[in-house]
């Protein structure tokens, strides 16, 4: 395997990325989409790394996968202000990452297929739409627009807080649903690329494009085979949004719902929270999450006897 950085240029930008080949050349490829917030290439914040585009991509160059991964706008080493990028942004530069990868000697421009965690995932189901692409998989993907999933976020986070912070909560009357739904609703109706809400600076821009994609509409226009993969103890995106996409995709679809596997693809044998994030973030991603993709990418990206195996 070979590492090397890159710059991917998107409009006026340019991106920083790190392509990972593997020893066969040219050969398949995936771009690997990270999830929200101010994530680098490995799906690191500075407030929790997660790591999963990392190990990802460690794990399909040792199965002979070439992968291109990158800092987002405003993040790392990429150009541009993170807090002013809209969503629909973010998709634009996932496909200028798309011709920068199939551009690259090590890349058989026709077995590329597009990995998403997250929001990585909600990108990659418009990719989908791209009939040069082998495929795309969705981990921890949601089928609901944005604004139904923070809803129901807020209604799976209230449940696991602090007893401390339930009794402060219920003093001061507040409502952790309710307080949501309001932040939502000031968010939406603003206009500003970046807003303030209680001293906090918000990327406001993403967050109404977010609230207002539909992810489903876009699945239905599916061109290529669709992978999904969801944890049961997920509680950012709905572990039944797996069933909505597959009703959704008219191409083939393959779908997991994983046990234990919370939303950032680690193992969680106690109750769902993210309270336990940080002690999830030291630990490996999950052996069935890795080996369910790849087997699903070779499936989907082998040559033989000129032609490609898999359902395309």
């Amino acid at each position: 395997m070979t590492e090397s950085i890159i710059s991917i240029p998107s409009g006026d930008l340019a991106l920083e990325g790190t392509l990972n080949a593997s020893g066969s050349l040219p050969g398949p490829a995936a771009l690997l989409l990270s999830g929200s917030g101010p994530v680098d290439r490995n799906s690191n914040a500075k407030r929790l790394a997660i790591n999963v585009m990392g190990q990802i991509a460690t794990h399909l160059a040792a199965n002979g996968i070439t992968s291109l991964r990158y800092d987002k706008r405003g993040v790392g080493q990429s150009d541009g202000d993170y807090l002013s990028t809209g969503f629909n942004d973010n998709i634009s530069d996932a496909r200028a990452a798309i011709e920068a990868l199939r551009a690259r000697p090590e890349v058989d421009a026709d077995q590329v297929v597009v990995i998403g965690h997250s929001e990585g995932a909600l990108i990659a189901s418009v990719l989908a739409a791209d009939e040069q692409l082998a495929g795309v998989a969705l981990l921890a993907g949601a089928a609901t627009n944005g604004k139904d999933v923070l809803r129901w976020q807020a209604q799976q986070v209230a449940p696991t807080l602090p007893k401390p912070v339930k009794l402060l909560m219920k003093l001061l009357r507040q409502d952790l649903v309710r307080t949501q739904t309001k932040r939502l609703d000031r968010i939406e109706s603003s206009t500003d690329d970046v807003i303030r809400i209680q001293f906090v600076k918000l990327n406001a821009k993403w967050f109404r494009e977010f609230m207002s994609y539909e992810p489903v509409t876009a699945l239905r226009q599916a061109a290529v085979p669709v992978l999904a993969i969801t944890g049961t103890k997920d509680i950012q995106v709905n572990p039944a949004d797996v069933t909505l996409m597959e009703h959704a995709v008219p191409t083939p679809f393959t779908g997991h719902l994983v046990d234990d596997l919370t939303h950032l693809l680690r193992t969680e044998p106690g109750p769902a929270s993210v309270r336990t994030y940080k002690k999830q973030a030291r630990q490996p991603l999950d052996d069935r999450v890795t080996e369910l993709l790849t087997d699903w990418v070779t499936s989907h990206t082998h040559i033989k006897n000129g032609t490609r195996d898999g359902n395309l």
